[in-house]
């Protein structure tokens, strides 16, 4: 069995993935300067609650056309351009900060700009996970490295923000997160990514959007996999939101204090991705997310109750450990299941839900515990927590792998007409002849088969029978134009769509080879 430390003999990677853990360490420290500073001058829950809301609800806004815009555009430029929105972010706030004009106000401006800069970089940075490595088997051990970072990060950055804060103040943890982004516009000059194959143009902005759509809508698993994510994500946000307010006034504890609570989190969170392949042994997906969640919701029950800080500390290392198997396993279905041409937008999907419900979990739970308390805020958390957990039982997210490698597997039609690449919409069909005795099997068959048409691109798809000759079945599907055709013929396609394919045709009469037909606007101009 290979290494699950693999993926960092390989020097791009490594490169990339040490710049990424010096950004999440800064970015952890300045989450702390933040939330600190806001605490020292206004003391709410609800205030200190809204940075975790700035800095992820700008996901929730640009996640879906960040995505489709790096599966458009070049992606090492588009992180740079990341790179240096928030440099220029983190940079200005220090410099204010510095020369005591940065109010409450302007560190959640100043957050919500940084969250813009992590809202393009996001998408982008996972998709390109899979050019670093060597193989696809190596995926998933990517994405768990990518938790591995994240998590060591967070064991590090609060316990050295918080550290920082107190000797030097609040200025210093900001400019330190701004040399962080030096780091990684570094990093990203040593990598070169692989040079486009398509012949075909970019698509544009708004039909790959729409492209992007229509593939997480009719992929089963990846619904599964969202839907997982919007049971757990708001929820857990609980913890991030509550922890430095119960820190101050449960445990009355200073700033190195809640840093060293965060630290407690973080470790937890790097013990959790050592024991998660061996949990995986024993647990299937499904139910290590369920436990995952009930585990997080004990631990914002202890929160709520308990006033000794040790044993908070040490209680909240399993919220950690919850937290990076849940995540884990979520990250990895979204980078091994969809396919290279719209992982991008898949994943921004992903991270939408994601960081939209910690921002919406954030201010929801900021608020409540303005309302009713912090300790009741806690409780109904951990409650809904658990319903949710135990809900996402029956959205059961599969073990088994797919293959979405890309496959060309259509033939070149032939065509007498030449249609333009915007020519449309376009109108394929298929006839197939099948046995009386095999007409159910293929029907069912057809379902998959009419997904994937759906799934890389078609606008409609539906399959018809012949009421005078019952063995005749045409399948008819819609696509938007012809360029949308020629990019399913070009690489949108994959080995799972062709194995559901071969499945459904060997089910047809082989005296009878199935008939492609493809119709054109007669009056393209009529529209």
């Amino acid at each position: 069995m290979e290494s699950p430390w693999a993926p960092l003999r390989l020097r791009v990677f490594r490169t990339l993935w040490l710049a990424q853990f010096v950004s999440n360490v800064g970015s952890w420290m300045q989450t702390v300067g933040a939330q600190w500073l806001i605490t020292q001058q206004s003391g709410s829950a609800g205030l200190v609650a809204l940075v975790q809301t700035a800095a992820s609800l700008p996901v929730l806004l640009l996640g879906i056309p960040a995505g489709a815009l790096a599966d458009i555009v070049d992606r090492r430029r588009l992180l740079v351009c990341a790179q240096v929105l928030m440099l220029t972010a983190s940079g200005l706030l220090a410099v204010l900060t510095a020369l005591g004009l940065m109010n409450s106000s302007g560190v959640l401006a100043l957050t919500l700009v940084l969250g813009c800069g992590t809202a393009l970089m996001n998408p982008a940075w996972q998709a390109i996970q899979p050019d670093l490595v060597a193989t696809r088997d190596q995926i998933p051990t990517a994405a768990a490295l990518g938790g591995v970072n994240m998590n060591v990060a967070r064991a590090v950055g609060p316990a050295l923000g918080g550290l920082v804060v107190a000797l030097t103040g609040t200025a210093t943890v900001f400019a330190v997160n701004a040399a962080s982004f030096l780091v990684t516009l570094t990093a990203l000059s040593t990598w070169h990514p692989p040079a486009a194959t398509s012949h075909l143009a970019a698509e544009r902005m708004l039909p790959a959007i729409r492209a992007g759509y229509r593939y997480v809508r009719h992929a089963p698993r990846i619904r599964r996999t969202l839907g997982r994510s919007l049971l757990y994500v708001p929820c857990a946000a609980a913890l991030w939101a509550l922890l430095p307010v119960a820190a101050n006034q449960q445990l009355g504890l200073g700033v190195g204090g809640y840093g060293l609570l965060l630290a407690a989190v973080g470790a937890g969170a790097v013990l959790g991705a050592v024991l998660l392949p061996k949990v995986r042994r024993h647990w299937s997906s499904n139910v290590t997310l369920a436990a995952g969640g009930v585990l997080l919701a004990m631990t914002l029950v202890v929160l709520a109750v308990v006033r000794i800080a040790w044993v908070v500390g040490v209680v909240l290392m399993f919220s950690g450990l919850a937290w990076v198997g849940v995540l884990s396993i979520l990250n990895a279905q979204m980078q091994v299941t969809a396919p290279e041409w719209v992982r991008a937008r898949s994943l921004a999907v992903y991270l939408t839900i994601f960081q939209g419900g910690l921002a919406i979990g954030a201010a929801v739970w900021g608020g409540l515990a303005d309302g009713i308390g912090l300790r009741g805020a806690l409780l109904v958390a951990a409650a809904v927590l658990v319903i949710s957990s135990l809900a996402g039982l029956y959205l059961s997210v599969p073990d088994t792998a797919l293959d979405r490698s890309p496959s060309m597997h259509w033939p070149t039609p032939v065509m007498i007409l030449e249609p333009s690449a915007s020519t449309g919409p376009v109108l394929v069909t298929v006839e197939y002849r099948v046995p009386a005795d095999r007409a159910d099997a293929f029907t069912d068959a057809m379902g998959d088969v009419g997904r994937s048409r759906l799934r890389t691109g078609a606008l409609h798809w539906d399959l018809f029978r012949d009421s005078s000759q019952p063995d005749t079945y045409l399948e008819v599907f819609e696509v938007a134009s012809w360029e949308e055709h020629e990019r399913q013929h070009g690489g949108r396609l994959t080995g799972y769509d062709r194995s559901v394919e071969e499945k459904a045709r060997s089910l047809v009469d082989p005296e009878h080879p199935f008939k492609v037909s493809h119709y054109l606007p007669a009056r393209p101009d009529s529209r």
